[in-house]
């Protein structure tokens, strides 16, 4: 069944992440309009919603959903509000963009899935929008014709210039590391089985506490391993890299090398300095394939079982980095609504 155009869509969380989304949905992508937004502090609220015809602003994400002309939500709140606003959706039978991480543990994460499943039918989309980016679209073809031979090792690069002041040890597995989980599982089509996290002596530039680069290696159920290089006080950039070595041959993404000048004795190019620039693309993509699929009456992208497993590896990633060793994954039996 076709859902009218344009979509009304209720974003919850006008945030940095939510703000953009709103920009995106209002000048960018098409076939969708902001009818309501819903942020714990009303005046952001009714900041955001003003500056868009017809949008309702609330604190509470029941009452943007039950606004009028509602016909989608996008979720991007902080993680610990995700479920409640999740199962909200599932009351109306809402489709969802939810922004990662769909829920910030296992267990909250299996809760949804469980909701979900009750449904009948899927109703969301987690936001892992490296699904989207050209370059790993691209290696993610090359790695599905073959042509390369068994992925091997999967080798992968995330450095940020600086983390947020409240950034935790922890959160360095749950916020970021989440997004090479992913796109581990996406790439090589395998289940992390197990997570081990080595740290060096933190850099000098990270602050007080935070331990800062770590190492990380993600053993699959297909034999493969994925390491991630995560140091989010790196300094000169944002880095995001991966490269897939197979045994015919290696791919690799995210070098940067878009333009490359010449000039007063010296060759190079720029590096990026943060996510909103390294993705903008994929993050347009992403929304634009959503708002389509659900016109269409579809659920298409990643799924809640791919937010679950998220969330059960990153818990066992914090495991294996306060405990130190390697931690096994404990995941449940795939439900056939995702197979």
């Amino acid at each position: 069944m076709t859902v009218r155009e344009p979509l009304g869509i209720a974003v919850i969380g006008t945030g940095r992440m939510g703000a953009d989304h709103v920009r995106r949905i209002d000048s960018v992508i098409s076939g969708a309009r902001v009818a309501a937004v819903a942020d714990i502090d009303a005046e952001r609220a009714k900041a955001v919603a003003a500056g868009i015809d017809g949008c309702t602003a609330h604190t509470d994400p029941a009452a943007a959903m039950a606004a009028a002309d509602v016909d989608a939500v996008l979720i991007a709140s902080p993680g610990p509000a995700h479920e409640a606003a999740l199962l909200a959706a599932f009351e109306r039978d809402l489709p969802v963009l939810c922004e990662k991480p769909l829920t910030p543990d296992a267990a909250s994460a299996l809760r949804v899935l469980e909701a979900e499943q009750a449904l009948g039918h899927r109703r969301v989309q987690v936001g892992f929008m490296r699904r989207y980016d050209t370059e790993y679209v691209r290696l993610k073809a090359l790695l599905s014709t073959g042509q390369l031979g068994r992925p091997l090792m999967l080798h992968n690069r995330h450095r940020n210039v600086a983390s947020p002041p409240f950034f935790t040890s922890s959160m360095l597995i749950s916020d970021s590391v989440a997004h090479e989980v992913d796109a581990t599982r996406w790439l090589l089509g395998h289940e992390i089985s197990a997570v081990t996290v080595l740290r060096p002596t933190p850099s000098g530039g990270a602050p007080e506490g935070l331990s800062d680069p770590q190492f990380v290696v993600l053993e699959t159920d297909g034999g493969a391993i994925s390491d991630v290089e995560i140091f989010v006080n790196c300094g000169f950039g944002y880095q995001v890299q991966a490269e897939a070595v197979c045994e015919r041959g290696t791919a690799r993404i995210g070098d940067g090398h878009a333009l490359i000048t010449h000039m007063a004795g010296r060759w190079g190019g720029t590096i990026t300095q943060d996510w909103t620039e390294r993705f903008a693309q994929a993050y347009d993509d992403e929304l634009q394939a959503w708002v389509d699929s659900t016109r269409r009456g579809e659920v298409t992208g990643p799924s809640t079982w791919d937010g679950y497993a998220a969330a059960a590896v990153c818990e066992a990633g914090i495991r294996a980095l306060e405990e130190g060793g390697r931690v096994e994954v404990d995941l449940v039996e795939k439900p056939q609504l995702y197979r």
